[in-house]
């Protein structure tokens, strides 16, 4: 066995190799020891194999899930190794091998996958001259993403697609290996083979899957470097799930100019999918997730993660959403009411469509799948005809032709959760299974009416046929009755006060009565493959109505929202504009509602040609973030095709959202919290455009006064001259309040606040001009600051104000900065001022006229 055993581990020896042993998956040697560390499990040793002792340890196969679950969340990969041969006529250890291997990338059981979260592989192959390719898919879902990038950008698109393994070639560079395993820790990474990236394999592969003569297509042609990342992919997803990936359909090329662009630091400050703490509510998907069906719930993430600038979807969309709001036709609630009604209690078709390409799915979900598609049935007719969206959504939501008819008949009411527990195949649907099941029904009856039978015939009055598992089945006959028995009674077993007898009728009984049971699972087992087999045809419907499902739930998801509340439709413009009317932060306005603490403060903004950026001035707490990230939610929100917060919205083009807030370091990367605001204000001063959203919250306050106001009037000047993107710059140097007098586009406004006394009240209210004080103090007090701290600070405060007022003279902060030429003139000068004639010897005049014509020349 331990042969056996060592022979399928070098086969996998940087994965953990569950070993199948009766009802238990063991793993032996470093997998146990790694194993009992990473899962707690119990480590022993039992007998030896080549002289040592072997270590083990084990986990029970009803739930193993639980244990892979684990090992996932830890970026641990699993092979799960089954007994495939005969128990009965295998001679030595029965065969075995590995069916499939779990990775954080390849996920496709339902037990280990979050309803709301895709498993994503990735693969990276690196180009010539500073390039790279990238493949990317679901194996749930069944589309291959393919894309080209510069390698300088690759940490980027790694972080945006959120893969949870990825893969590379063993023949990158430590440079570009470097790069990619810079990427952080929630990414596993793994080394395949390097003549698996082979752009010509890659292409005939997808080829293959997609049953084509060309890519051009899909626009996929001309893509030779994501096409050897895709063949690096597919044979790895393959290697995992231990077949052909037959239900992969469609490939879709995805360019770093068609998305709206949202970093991950634009990601994390805006809590779009994860709290700042890193919970996942509330946050804005949170907040929008009232979806029927996790397939429903993963398209909505999407939509809200990679949001397009040509606005045709998010226009399909809003246009969608519009009908669906309306009342439905003959009833009293609105049409997205009467439809999640009938979404309500849809199982995942998506991943089920999945499960049986790749033949893993279970009986129950295939039950699910059946009562689903009745459900849909009933969907088609409603939308039908009403919106050209929804018309194209009910066109893919008829079932498959003989799909439904296949499973009623096949899959009984209430089948048992794993195929080798039996009662899967329902009654009816296969004669000789149902002639095994009535034997096992049929026994008690029989072995009654032989016992009558026996009786009758024989005279013996207290003659019993019983059945036990050792000896099987037997007619017992007390002592005092044996001269009674026939001659064709046969004896078995001899007791203290009977004889047990077999007859030639109850053998041939018992042969087919103990077999039935064994034959009946083994048929339904095979009768089982063969309803897969014939499901095979309906992968492609199927995967297609699961997306039209998935989109129907997503949609009257946002419409529910609309109307709950209380959102309305924006509006899109060609020219550069972001007109906001009562703009509100929706997970803001939520939480307020849900803790009874008050109205959420309704604002206005609007920037365009004119007016590019807003100087936002205002106390602590005083609400300028929440001002400043409501803009981003709203513009995000109008940009994915949903309704907004607002009471109105229109919006020209975008084509990203910056953020830079919130105070951090990242110690482990000796990174200060003023080098990440450096390196974010960088990387967004490089990609903004003028049709970038900007947020930018105190910059500048990580270093010393001066040098924190002196860069932020440069980065805002930049902004403002060169970048001309839409900007929200929120800060508490005073002096800047100052910008708009000397820059057109820019305009103050505040954070309203109401003194009384030594308290404070803020209004949240965002009015125009400047914020006449920071109330720093009062905002320290209701911190529960010591009042001896606070007397102290204010009287430092009074006599810094104090000498500032004595100060008259004040630097330009946003003059241009002196050119080479201004600066060697002024050391002429100074120069120059410094010398007096009448003091200077012949000698002395010579060379200060010599340092003169060095730093003239030096200009």
């Amino acid at each position: 066995m331990m042969t056996q055993y060592l022979g399928l581990k070098a086969d996998y020896p940087n994965t953990l190799l569950f070993y199948r042993m009766g009802d238990f998956y063991e793993l032996f040697y470093a997998d146990a020891e790694k194993a009992a560390r990473l899962l707690n499990i119990t480590l022993t040793q039992r007998g030896q194999s080549a002289g040592q002792p072997v270590v083990m340890a084990g986990v029970p196969f009803h739930s193993v899930d639980t244990y892979l679950a684990r090992l996932i969340k830890l970026g641990e990969s699993a092979a799960i190794c089954e007994q495939v041969g005969d128990v009965a006529t295998a001679k030595g250890p029965v065969e075995r091998k590995v069916v499939r291997v779990v990775t954080p990338g390849t996920l496709t059981d339902l037990e280990l996958l979050a309803d709301k979260t895709e498993s994503l592989l990735l693969a990276v192959h690196q180009g010539p001259r500073n390039t790279c390719g990238l493949a990317w898919l679901s194996v749930t879902q069944g589309e291959v993403m393919l894309a080209e990038c510069p390698s300088d950008d690759l940490n980027d698109w790694v972080l945006r697609i959120g893969a949870g393994e990825l893969i590379y070639s063993a023949g990158a560079t430590p440079a570009f290996e470097t790069r990619l395993r810079s990427v952080g820790t929630s990414v596993c990474i793994s080394v395949r083979p390097d003549w698996q990236f082979d752009a010509g394999l890659g292409q005939r592969t997808l080829l293959t899957h997609l049953n084509a003569a060309s890519l051009a297509a899909w626009g996929a042609q001309d893509r030779p470097l994501a096409h050897a990342a895709a063949a690096a992919l597919l044979a790895y997803a393959e290697h995992t799930q231990g077949r052909s990936l037959t239900h992969i359909h469609s490939v879709r090329v995805q360019r770093a100019g068609e998305l709206i662009d949202l970093p991950q630091s634009t990601r994390r400050n805006l809590e779009l999918t994860q709290t700042l703490r890193g919970e996942d509510s509330p946050t804005l998907f949170s907040l929008l997730d009232t979806c029927m069906t996790g397939m429903g719930s993963r398209l909505l993430k999407s939509w809200l993660l990679q949001p397009q600038r040509k606005r045709t979807e998010a226009q399909q969309r809003l246009s969608a959403i519009t009908v669906l709001r309306n009342s439905h036709t003959g009833a009293p609630t609105g049409l997205w009411q009467a439809l999640r009604e009938q979404l309500k209690g849809s199982t995942d078709v998506e991943r089920i469509t999945a499960r049986i390409a790749l033949r893993q799915v279970r009986p129950r979900e295939l039950l699910g799948l059946y009562k689903t598609l009745q459900k849909t049935e009933l969907l088609a007719p409603v939308i039908q005809g009403l919106e050209a969206y929804l018309t194209h959504i009910s066109e893919h939501l008829q079932p498959p032709a003989g799909c439904a008819d296949l499973l009623t008949r096949a899959i009984a009411p209430e089948p048992a959760a794993l195929v080798r527990d039996g009662g899967v195949i329902a009654s009816g649907f296969d004669a000789e299974l149902d002639e095994l099941r009535a034997i096992q029904t049929n026994c008690d009856s029989f072995l009654l009416d032989l016992e009558g039978r026996e009786k009758a015939r024989t005279g013996i009055a207290n003659l019993r046929v019983q059945f036990n598992r050792v000896h099987g089945f037997f007619i017992e006959v007390s002592q005092g009755q044996l001269d009674k028995v026939p001659d064709d009674y046969r004896r078995r077993q001899t007791l203290k006060n009977a004889e047990r007898f077999i007859t030639p009728e109850l053998k041939a009984f018992e042969d087919k009565a103990l077999s039935a049971s064994e034959r009946a699972l083994a048929r339904e087992k095979w009768l089982y493959d063969q309803v897969l087999d014939a499901l095979q045809a309906h992968v492609p419907p199927l995967t297609r109505l699961a997306r039209a499902l998935a989109t129907l739930d997503a949609l009257c998801a946002l419409a529910e929202r609309s109307l709950t509340l209380d959102w309305c439709a924006p509006q899109f413009a060609k020219e550069p504009c972001l007109d906001i009317v009562q703009g509100r932060h929706p997970v803001v306005q939520a939480r307020l509602a849900e803790t009874s603490s008050g109205a959420f403060i309704a604002n206005d903004t609007h920037l365009g040609p004119k007016q590019r950026m807003q100087i936002i001035t205002g106390p602590n707490m005083g609400g300028k973030s929440t001002y400043m990230r409501q803009i981003a939610v709203i513009t995000l929100l109008a940009s994915m095709g949903s309704y907004v917060p607002a009471a109105s919205c229109r919006l020209g083009p975008i084509d990203a959202i910056h953020t830079r807030i919130g105070a951090a370091d990242d110690l482990a990367n000796a990174q200060s919290t003023f080098m990440l605001e450096m390196l974010e204000g960088a990387q967004i001063l490089h990609a903004a455009t003028p049709n970038s959203l900007v947020l930018m919250d105190e910059i500048g306050r990580g270093t010393s006064t001066f040098d924190g106001l002196a860069l932020a009037s440069a980065i805002a000047t930049q902004l403002h001259d060169k970048t001309q993107a839409y900007t929200l710059f929120a800060t508490h140097y005073f002096e800047l309040t100052e910008f708009p007098a000397t820059h057109h586009a820019a305009i103050n406004v505040h954070v309203s606040a109401a003194e009384s006394g030594r308290d404070i009240v803020f209004l949240h209210e965002i009015q125009s001009g400047p914020a006449s004080k920071s109330y720093g103090i009062q905002v320290a007090r209701l911190a529960g600051m010591p009042a001896a701290v606070l007397n102290h600070a204010r009287h430092t405060l009074e006599a810094l104000e104090a000498q500032a007022s004595q100060h008259q003279a004040q630097v330009d902060l946003f003059a241009a900065p002196p050119t080479t030429e201004t600066i060697a003139t002024s050391a002429v000068n100074t120069a120059l001022e410094a010398i007096n004639p009448d003091d200077l010897s012949p000698r002395e005049a010579l060379e200060a006229l010599y340092r003169l014509k060095k730093l003239s020349n030096a200009s």
